[in-house]
């Protein structure tokens, strides 16, 4: 069995390498540094897993699986043991590999040398978390892989422009913290999510794919606000009818 995940879109998790540098707000509160520091670990300095690199080889049954849920597949630092990791994604066609990067420019240049249109079992994602980072969609788009996806989480702003159709999935989330200390969480807005789903809902002349939508949590802030019970709005039975939306890529 592989790594058990909590994360509601992915079923196991698999981090050859772990330890990440931040490079976009959304990265402020992240849940690695958090984890990290408490048991007494460096977050940023990226190091390559002792005894979990080899993992996928020994998973025998298919798994859905969010890759370097700890790190980022695409991080400099890892570049010399991407090659390797590479090798148990191809030698293990059976798995499916969620890869979600907040560095896409830096994809191109780093697939293996047999990628082609993709390897037919993974995943290829970028986060954006505000309007600034949509480029990365832009950048997503011209990046060749059998299955794309965008995750909108932590939702911290709303994104009004600049999305492109040729994705087969979207995430929306909003950020889960604490109200004191060091990891808290920042605002997220119901529009803020509706406004996406319409965009991908209802431009099928514009967009050229069967975009499947994901709404994983409403963040604290939301919870708070609408008094639910789950303290960071996971639980769908609570959401507002028209984000009871969870869909997978076919």
């Amino acid at each position: 069995m592989g790594e058990k995940s909590a994360i509601q879109w992915t079923e196991s998790s698999w981090n050859p390498w772990h330890g990440c540098i931040k490079v976009s707000p959304g990265c402020k509160y992240c849940y690695m540094y958090r984890d990290k520091e408490k048991y007494g670990q460096d977050p940023t300095k990226v190091v390559r897993s002792k005894g979990k690199f080899k993992d996928p080889l020994k998973w025998a049954d298919a798994k859905v699986i969010f890759t370097c849920s700890w790190s980022d597949w695409f991080i400099d630092k890892a570049d010399a043991w991407r090659q390797e990791a590479w090798n148990i994604i191809k030698a293990t066609p059976w798995h499916t590999y969620q890869i979600l990067t907040k560095r896409p420019e830096r994809v191109i240049d780093h697939l293996p040398a047999d990628w082609g249109e993709g390897y037919p079992n993974v995943w290829l994602g970028v986060s954006v978390e505000s309007q600034e980072q949509v480029e990365r969609i832009n950048i997503l788009h011209d990046i060749p892989a059998k299955v794309k996806f965008i995750s909108f989480e932590p939702l911290i702003g709303p994104i009004t422009d600049g999305f492109r159709g040729d994705v087969d999935w979207i995430i929306l989330g909003g950020e889960s913290g604490n109200d004191v200390g060091k990891y808290r969480y920042r605002p997220c807005a119901v529009e803020w999510m509706t406004d996406i789903i319409d965009a991908f809902r209802f431009n099928p002349g514009f967009f050229e794919c069967d975009t499947k939508i994901f709404v994983k949590q409403l963040g604290t802030y939301l919870s708070k606000a609408m008094k639910l019970k789950d303290r960071h709005g996971g639980d769908i039975n609570e959401f507002p009818e028209q984000l009871k939306i969870r869909e997978f890529p076919t």
